[in-house]
C-alpha cells in the first residue's frame, strides 16, 4: 500500500452498498494517511448489504449536496446491486462522479459500481471490469471489458467483487499518489 498522506477521498454511496466494499476501501485508504469521508444523498447513516441481508450502518460525514469534487482527490464507488442502482438515477450523485472525471482525478468502481461510469459516459472506450452480470451493460456502453481483479486506465480503477478489494485498494493508493491523470478522448 502507498502512503497518500494529505490526500483526501469521497466515497460515495447510499443505502444498499455492498458492506465490504465500502468498509475495506474505507479502512485501508485511511490505514494509507488518506482522510476518507463518505459521501451520501442522506444525512445520519446508510445501510449496508452484507451478502444476503442488510449489514451494517455507515455514518455519513457530507451530504451529497455539500460535496464538491474540488474538495478531494479521489473518488470512490462501492458496489452491491442496490446501491448503484439507486445513484444512477439521482442528478447530483451523476453530476459529482463527473465532476471528477473532468477535473482529471481518480475514480475507482467495483462490483455494480461501474453502472454509474455507464450513465455518466465515462465508460465509453475506456479498459474496465465489473461483476460479471453487468458485463454486457458495460460493452453495450462501449467500454472494453475484462475479467481481471483489477483494471485500470488513466485514473479509472474498476474491480469485479469482495474478492478483489486488496488489489483495488492498492491500485487505488498508486493512482492516488501518482496525482492527476491527463486523458484521451473516449
Amino acid at each position: 500500500m502507498h502512503d497518500i498522506s494529505g490526500k483526501r477521498v469521497a466515497i460515495l454511496a447510499t443505502h444498499g452498498f455492498e458492506q465490504s466494499e465500502l468498509e475495506v476501501p474505507l479502512k485501508q485508504l485511511r490505514q494509507a494517511g488518506a482522510e476518507v469521508q463518505v459521501v451520501a444523498p442522506e444525512t445520519g447513516e446508510i445501510k449496508g448489504w452484507d451478502k444476503k441481508d442488510w449489514g451494517n450502518p455507515v455514518p455519513v460525514d457530507k451530504k451529497l449536496d455539500e460535496a464538491r469534487a474540488e474538495d478531494y482527490d479521489a473518488l470512490v464507488l462501492p458496489g452491491g446491486q442496490i446501491n448503484p442502482d439507486l445513484l444512477r438515477v439521482e442528478e447530483k450523485a451523476l453530476d459529482f462522479v463527473k465532476s471528477f472525471w473532468t477535473s482529471n482525478k481518480v475514480v475507482g468502481a467495483i462490483c455494480h459500481a461501474p453502472w454509474l461510469l455507464i450513465e455518466t459516459g465515462i465508460v465509453k472506450g475506456r479498459c474496465v471490469t465489473s461483476y460479471k452480470s453487468i458485463k454486457t451493460d458495460v460493452v453495450n456502453a462501449g467500454g472494453k471489458w475484462e475479467d481481471s481483479e483489477v483494471v485500470v486506465d488513466e485514473g479509472l480503477v474498476t474491480s469485479r467483487n469482495p474478492g478483489d478489494l486488496d488489489a483495488f485498494c492498492a491500485k487505488l493508493t498508486e493512482e492516488i499518489r501518482e496525482g492527476p491523470h491527463e486523458r484521451r478522448a473516449a
